[in-house]
C-alpha cells in the first residue's frame, strides 16, 4: 500500500491545501492528513475545530484520514506505515525550505518526500493570509473550502 502522510497545521486549511490533496489521490492508496501539535505555537482555530474542518471537506473519500500527532513527522509516518511524505510547494522559497527537510528526512529514515506544485490559481494562498483576512473581518470565504466558511 502506498501511504503518504500530509503534514500540517491547517489552521485553517485553505483551497491551496484542497488542491494538492485532491491531486495527490491518484498517486496513492491512502493519505493521512496529519495536523501537528506543537505547544509553543497560537493558533486561531483550535485542534478539534481545524479536524472537523478538515474531516467535512473530505467527507466520502475513503482514500483519506485524518489524524492529529505531536513530535517528528517522521516518527509519526514510522507509526503508521507510510512511505512518503506530501507536500505542496507555492513558491521558489517553499521548494528551498521543504528540499532540506526532505534531504535530512531521507538520509536520516529513508522516507521520500513527494513535491506537488500548487495551481496557479491557488499559489498565493496561505493559511497566514487567510488568519490575516478573517482577523480583519475581510472577504476570506474564496480562499477556503466550504466548511470553513465560518
Amino acid at each position: 500500500m502506498r501511504r503518504a502522510v500530509l503534514p500540517g497545521s491547517f489552521d485553517p486549511i485553505t483551497n491551496g491545501h484542497y488542491d494538492i490533496i485532491k491531486r495527490a489521490l491518484p498517486l496513492f492508496d491512502e493519505i493521512i492528513i496529519a495536523i501537528g501539535v506543537n505547544a509553543d505555537k497560537k493558533y486561531m482555530f483550535s485542534l478539534e475545530e481545524r479536524k472537523a474542518f478538515i474531516e467535512k471537506t473530505f467527507a466520502g473519500e475513503p482514500k483519506i484520514k485524518v489524524e492529529t500527532y505531536q513530535g517528528l513527522t517522521t516518527d509519526f509516518c514510522h507509526q503508521k506505515q507510510a512511505q512518503f511524505i506530501l507536500r505542496g510547494l507555492r513558491n521558489p522559497a517553499d521548494f528551498e525550505f521543504e528540499k532540506a527537510i526532505a534531504h535530512t528526512n531521507r538520509f536520516l529514515t529513508k522516507i521520500e518526500t513527494v513535491f506537488l506544485l500548487t495551481a496557479a490559481s491557488t499559489s498565493f494562498i496561505s493559511s497566514s493570509i487567510v488568519r490575516d483576512v478573517i482577523r480583519n473581518n475581510g472577504e476570506y470565504t474564496k480562499l477556503v473550502p466550504p466548511p470553513v466558511r465560518i
